[in-house]
Parts: structure tokens; sequence; C-alpha cells
């Protein structure tokens, strides 16, 4: 029995141990969408950088949320692979406290983002003659700085409970990265308490920020409504279409990962793989494709390549 009281100084990943025969498969599709993913966010940066005519609010936030979550896939994405491929999946409690400081920071940090876009769309239909006061590059600097702000605060905040002692052998993290539950259990003082406390801050983040933006839509919905015109309503509705679909799937998915009740190892592995890995891919590929200032900037840059 007294083993089981021994301080760990590492952890060991389950992972997807418990799918051996598809585990080759499964680090070519994971990579795959890890080099999409990287594609997708560096292209949007770097349209953003060179084409001039995308210098706007609108367009510095979405910069900010691809650059915000290729380091978000960075934390996790690489070490993921890296255990696929090899026997030894263990991790130094430093370095999963430094994984976990990031994937919750950089989580946080891309729900504020989220919703600052919201509040972008909302003055530029709610109040379309403030807009240009309110919104400039300066304040979209300091706003893009407080959800960095913001996001590690609550990670840093909740990484000072998690990791405010010792953890106790068995050293099994029942994950394939250092979610907060799975090593929260590990802990040798009062797991259970933690995880409430910690469980509350993620949630209280999430459905917060959620609030803040269904409550700004409801405002431009209203506003729109007011439109007299059919093509001035399309054109509004436009504007909101592919910030409006990455919010509900990235809210979505984290909902599943964060409200959920209690499951097995396998089903928590299995529900985190849409938020760490599938809503990143899908994120620079639907403000991509449904956005015609993209869609320009992106030619005009491959014309001058091919010229």
């Amino acid at each position: 029995m007294q083993t089981n009281k021994t301080v760990v100084k590492e952890f060991i990943f389950v992972g997807f141990s418990l799918y051996p025969d598809v585990q080759s498969l499964l680090f070519v599709i994971f990579f795959c969408l890890y080099l999409l993913t990287l594609v997708g966010n560096l292209t949007i940066m770097g349209l953003t950088w060179v084409d001039r005519a995308l210098h706007t609010p609108m367009y510095i936030f979405l910069s900010a949320l691809s650059f915000s979550e290729t380091c978000y896939t960075l934390s996790i994405t690489p070490k993921m692979l890296a255990d696929l491929l090899a026997k030894n999946r263990s991790i130094s409690v430093t370095g999963c406290g430094l994984q976990m400081c990031f994937f919750l920071g950089l989580g946080g940090t891309n729900c504020i983002i989220l919703t600052l876009m919201g509040y972008d769309r909302f003055l530029a239909i709610c109040n379309p003659l403030r807009y240009p006061l309110l919104m400039t590059n300066t304040a979209c600097g300091q706003l893009v700085a407080s959800a960095w702000a913001g996001g590690f605060f609550v990670s840093l905040t909740e990484m000072a409970l998690i990791f405010r002692g010792f953890f106790c052998s068995p050293n099994l993290v029942k994950h394939f990265f250092c979610h907060m539950r799975a090593v929260i259990r590990l802990s040798c003082f009062g797991s259970y308490l933690t995880e409430f406390i910690v469980t509350l801050i993620s949630v209280s983040g999430l459905l917060g920020t959620f609030l803040l933006i269904i409550l700004t839509y409801i405002f431009i919905l209203s506003t729109v409504l007011r439109i007299p015109s059919a093509e001035g309503k399309r054109k509004a509705f436009s504007t909101c279409a592919s910030h409006l679909t990455v919010v509900i799937i990235h809210f979505g998915f984290a909902s599943i990962v964060y409200l959920k009740p209690e499951s097995s190892v396998g089903d928590d592995t299995l529900i985190a793989i849409p938020y760490t890995v599938i809503t990143p891919f899908l994120s620079p590929l639907i403000f991509s494709l449904r956005n015609k200032d993209m869609k320009n900037a992106f030619r005009k840059v491959l014309g001058k390549i091919v010229t």
C-alpha cells in the first residue's frame, strides 16, 4: 500500500494505447490534419499581413485567432503524434504543467477572441457611423492583448490549484495530453474539490463568452430585420456567417468536453479529438472558403507569384 503514496516526477499517457491496431492510421490522419491546420492558419496570417485591403479590424481579429490556434495545436499535437509512434509516452511533471498552461490559456484566448469578433460585427452592423471611431487598429491590438491576458489569467489560476501539491502513483494520465481532469485525479490532495473548482472556472468562462456572443447576435438580428432591402439583409448576414459557424463548432465541441458526465478512459480520449484536432482544422477552412475578401487576396498573391 505504501507504493500508492509514492510521489511521482513524471506522468505516462495512456493515450490511444487502448486502440493499438489503429495507432498507425490515427498518426497518418492526425498528421495530415495538423499540416492542413498549420497551412490554413499561416495562409490567413500571411494574407492579412501582405494585403492592405485586409488591414481592417475584422481581419486583424481573424489573424489573431489564427495565430492563437496555431499555438494551441502546437501545445498538444506534436507530442500526441510522437506518442502514437513511441513506446515511451512519458512527460515530466513540469512539462505536463507547461502543456496544460498553454492548452488552457490558448483555449481561453480563442474563446475571448471569438467574442471580440462578435463584438466587432455588432459595432459594424448596429453602430456603423461610430464604428471607425470605436474600432481602430490600436483598439483592436489592445483588445487582442486583453484576450491573451484574460486567457492566461484563468489558466494560471487553474494551474495554481492543480499543481499546488504533489502527485501520487500510479502516474498514468488517462488521456493523450495533460487534460486537467485526468491530472487532478492523480493529486495527493483533495482532488474532488479541486476538480469541482477548476471545472466550475472553465465552464463559467466557456458559458460566459458564449452568452456574450449570443447577446451580440440578438442585437445584430434585431438590427438586420429592420433593414428594408433584401440585399442589405443578405450582405449583413453574410459578414457574420463564417464567424457564427465557427462559434457553433468551437463552443459545441468544447461543451461536450467540459459539460459531459463521468465516462470511461476511452470515451474521454475520443471525445477530446474534435475539440483539440478537428476544430482548429475547420476554423481556417470555414473563414477562407466563405470569405470573398480572403479569396480575392489569395488570388492576388497567387497571381503575383505566377507572374
